[in-house]
């Protein structure tokens, strides 16, 4: 009971008044629903940039996937079948295929299913209408509203504006400051949305609410160095995007933003977040697997790229190999030749939104060319339980676990009590090798008062690993997991080990460990929602306070 107690306390104990406001206000205030008619629609003068492009999710009129997951939906029921995932149902009332790839092909399977939708969701009711689908159904039909009407089809019927518009009036009603981070920022780009679509008095009143908020949320949630202040990748990618349409929108109305943003400061923010994302992408031009992280959610590097340049946006890339300190985020790129290494040296996130957080402080990913070797475990689902909870654990990453525990106390599908608190001590580069040194308190809260350090040295053809434990501890184990297209051979052992890794086109990787015991196990590697591959694991139980890894290829 008093650990139960505890856990709570260190969760809650970092929550802003108006987050225990705001559940309280979610639970209690019932809004009611204002179905007067639209307003009016806006005029749009201009040429209409092409949207980022998903992929496609509706393979026919009924069939839908997502999440790596097929469902039908035949009958009102299904919008809500509790049988479904509720990621699967909320994905299902995003609507993102109206901007997949070929929708145009199927203009008339998305006609009839706006018409079915209104149908068959009463206003107010479900999970189709809770605030996050609700926000981006919303930009999602607006976006396929403009691109239509620019092409000469039919844009949306009268029934699905008013529908919009009784949308945009319920999620006034329903912003999610209880959650606040990227779920008030998709309320804003909504509202932002709705305001321009249409016009007039109660539009004006949305745009202006939607760019307040997104005006305030971008201070709060874009770090310095560009980071998304959630410290994952894949949100990085969706609010770039959110970001860019933005600057698209104003470049369509730009007499109806009037200073409310201007296309001058949010240029600057996306090349921030552009750089941010380059940086924390691997050599294969996808994310790198820190906290919530997945492919095929959020759009890559190359694509906000191009969508950028397609605004206008002069994007200058950096070839600077090295070391680059993303210093407010706390991530920091090694790049040595073909050598890439990004580590974890930054706090889990926001203290009091650290949903997306995992117990992953001092790991890393390392790619060699376009080849990623060591990566962390991946995301492949939201779901509270056993699974989640590993996905989220210390022992699913690249760093080393103490007794058994997790550095940051992850619980739940989306909370954290206490939490690691690393420290950068070094990042620099010395006669052509590249140093990072840092170290977290997260097993201070153990007995025995430990604090991990980590080092990593990389130098043409070779990455040092050295981890060193001060205090007192039963059991530490260094992993490092593979990608699954690495093979190893190894030499198990008590005191120490040897190995090789076996890459593509022939190349190897040798490695050897001083002291510790050697083994590789089976394990497993997400790299999209409702996917698990097969991979394996060098697993390296601490003898000595110190344990020294080293890399090596030709």
């Amino acid at each position: 009971m008093f650990i139960k107690l505890s856990r709570y306390f260190h969760t809650l104990r970092y929550l802003r008044p108006i987050q225990i406001y705001g559940r309280l206000w979610q639970r209690v205030y019932k809004p009611s629903v204002n179905e007067r008619p639209a307003p009016r629609v806006r005029e749009c003068s201009h040429s209409v940039t092409s949207w980022l492009e998903r992929s496609r999710s509706m393979l026919d009129e009924q069939t839908f996937c997502f999440l790596n997951m097929k469902h039908k939906v035949s009958s009102a029921n299904d919008w809500d079948n509790a049988a479904h995932l509720k990621l699967w149902r909320y994905n299902l009332h995003y609507f993102d295929d109206f901007n997949a790839n070929g929708a145009d092909a199927r203009i008339q399977w998305h006609q009839a299913l706006i018409a079915r939708w209104i149908t068959e969701n009463p206003a107010g009711k479900g999970t189709a209408w809770e605030p996050y689908p609700t926000s981006l159904r919303i930009v999602n039909w607006i976006k396929w509203a403009f691109r239509n009407n620019a092409e000469g089809r039919q844009g949306l019927a009268s029934e699905a504006c008013n529908s919009l518009a009784i949308q945009a009036r319920w999620l006034t009603k329903r912003l999610e400051v209880h959650l606040l981070g990227n779920h008030l920022w998709a309320n804003a780009k909504a509202l932002v949305f709705a305001g321009i679509f249409f016009e007039g008095p109660e539009a004006e009143h949305w745009l202006e609410q939607g760019c307040s908020i997104l005006n305030e949320e971008i201070v709060e949630q874009i770090l310095e160095d560009g980071g998304h202040f959630e410290r994952s990748p894949m949100y990085q990618g969706t609010l770039l995007e959110d970001i860019l349409d933005v600057i698209h929108l104003i470049k369509l109305f730009p007499e109806a933003f009037n200073q409310l943003l201007t296309i001058e400061y949010l240029q600057g923010i996306a090349l921030r977040m552009l750089e941010w994302l380059r940086l924390m992408s691997h050599p294969d031009g996808k994310i790198s697997f820190f906290n919530d992280a997945a492919f095929e959610i959020a759009p890559i590097y190359e694509q906000l790229k191009d969508y950028a340049k397609r605004l206008t946006i002069q994007v200058k890339e950096s070839s600077q190999q090295g070391v680059r300190v993303l210093a407010d985020s706390g991530y920091i790129r090694l790049e040595n030749g073909h050598a890439v290494v990004i580590s974890d040296v930054g706090p889990v996130g926001p203290d009091y939104l650290p949903g997306h957080a995992h117990a992953d402080t001092l790991s890393f990913e390392f790619s060699l060319g376009e080849q990623r070797v060591f990566v962390n475990s991946g995301t492949s689902e939201y779901v509270t339980g056993a699974e989640r909870l590993r996905q989220r654990s210390t022992s699913a990453h690249n760093t080393v676990e103490v007794d058994k525990q997790n550095s940051s106390d992850v619980w739940g599908a989306f909370r954290v009590a206490r939490r690691a608190r690393p420290t950068l001590l070094r990042a620099e580069e010395q006669d052509k090798e590249l140093y990072v040194l840092g170290l977290h308190d997260g097993y201070q809260r153990l007995p025995g008062r430990v604090t991990h350090t980590r080092q990593w040295q990389l130098s043409e053809g070779c990455l040092v690993v050295t981890d060193s434990l001060q205090g007192k501890w039963k059991s530490a184990v260094a992993r490092f997991y593979l990608h699954p297209a690495i093979n190893v051979k190894c030499m198990e052992s008590k005191e120490g080990g040897k190995g090789t890794l076996y890459l593509n086109e022939g190349r190897e990787i040798h490695f050897e460990a001083e002291r510790g015991e050697v083994r590789i196990i089976e394990s497993t590697w997400h790299p999209e929602f409702g996917r698990s591959v097969e991979a394996q694991c060098i697993e390296i139980r601490m003898h000595d306070p110190q344990l020294v890894t080293k890399f090596f290829w030709e």
